[in-house]
């Protein structure tokens, strides 16, 4: 399977801050790449180099074979790109705005009205078509971002922190929204500082750090990297957490963290045998679990272990040069 995006070395600085510090990144067609990092890791960066819109200084990025300084009209016609917030004109109907793009894309007016239906219906927005937008919810509008995004059918998406500032039932919809995208033969490359964003969609994930990518594998991957899983037991008695920490601390020799209004106990484990092991001792302390498993280690722990701090909240990296603002 051919590699659809392709960076060697990608170098950008701004002043003394190496946004860029010799990136290498693969996506094969029709797969999600999830970019993983903090506010400031070079996420934007890249998204704006690989769509044309940022020279870098030195390295080389291909889209579609085409390279991205050389060939960037080439490039241009195979991508579309969602950024942070919704670009979308608040005072113009849904359809007028995607009509406007198609025009602007050098769409025949019948076709651009034609592939504004086609869009609206798709996701889900006909009957909010002639309202106007400044009327949507933020799920609504960054699912006619997704839409103009696609008006040329590109064979690769960027999706720059697509669900930023979304309440949860708004962001599942933009999930959705994604995955038929993919499931329709798109290829992407998704940005965000959501770790179960990354580990819901993406195919294989990249973990960027101060302009570097530090990581990479599937979410099943690096999670093994932290080399160890979880157990997770909770009392049927909550009164019982105390005691039921102590068997845990017992069995698998490590301190336990008691959660005493739920009962639920957990620790780091390396092998889970010791499930049968507690299990026993359990029964031998007449001490009924009420939810009893063990578990990989979460994205979070994950990029906690890589990075050495725990993700930030999610912002926009400075606006630059060629920046999507």
């Amino acid at each position: 399977m051919d590699d659809v995006i392709r960076t060697e070395a990608l170098r950008k600085r701004f002043g003394e801050t190496r946004a860029l510090d010799g990136v290498s990144i693969g996506v094969r067609r029709g797969t999600v790449l999830g970019v993983l990092g903090p506010n400031g890791a070079g996420k934007t960066t890249a998204v704006r180099v690989l769509a044309t819109l940022l020279k870098p200084d030195s390295g080389r990025a291909e889209v579609c074979g085409y390279d991205v300084v050389r060939d960037a009209v080439r490039v241009r016609a195979k991508i579309g790109l969602t950024g942070q917030y919704a670009s979308v004109d608040e005072e113009l109907s849904g359809t007028q705005n995607l009509v406007m793009i198609a025009r602007l894309l050098d769409l025949g007016r019948a076709e651009a009205k034609a592939r504004a239906r086609e869009l609206l219906e798709r996701f889900r927005l006909t009957e909010a078509g002639p309202r106007a937008v400044k009327t949507y919810s933020g799920g609504m509008r960054r699912r006619l971002d997704l839409a103009a995004s696609l008006i040329n059918r590109p064979e690769v998406i960027y999706l720059d922190e697509p669900t930023t500032g979304l309440d949860p039932r708004a962001r599942n919809e933009v999930w959705e929204t994604v995955r038929d995208v993919v499931a329709d033969g798109a290829t992407v490359l998704l940005t965000t500082q959501y770790l179960e964003e990354a580990d819901a969609l993406a195919d294989r994930i990249a973990v960027f750090d101060h302009g570097r990518v530090i990581a990479e594998g599937t979410s099943g991957e690096l999670k093994g990297r932290v080399g160890r899983q979880t157990l997770a037991v909770r009392a049927a008695e909550p009164f019982r957490a105390e005691q039921l920490a102590a068997i845990v601390a017992e069995v698998t020799g490590a301190r336990p963290d008691v959660r005493a209004a739920t009962g639920m106990v957990t620790a780091p484990v390396s092998d889970p045998g010791v499930v049968s092991v507690l299990v026993r001792r359990l029964d031998e302390a007449s001490l009924a679990p009420a939810e009893l498993a063990v578990r990989m280690p979460s994205l979070d722990e994950v990029f906690l272990t890589l990075t050495g701090h725990v993700a930030e909240g999610p912002a926009a990296e400075p606006v630059r040069e060629g920046s999507l603002a």
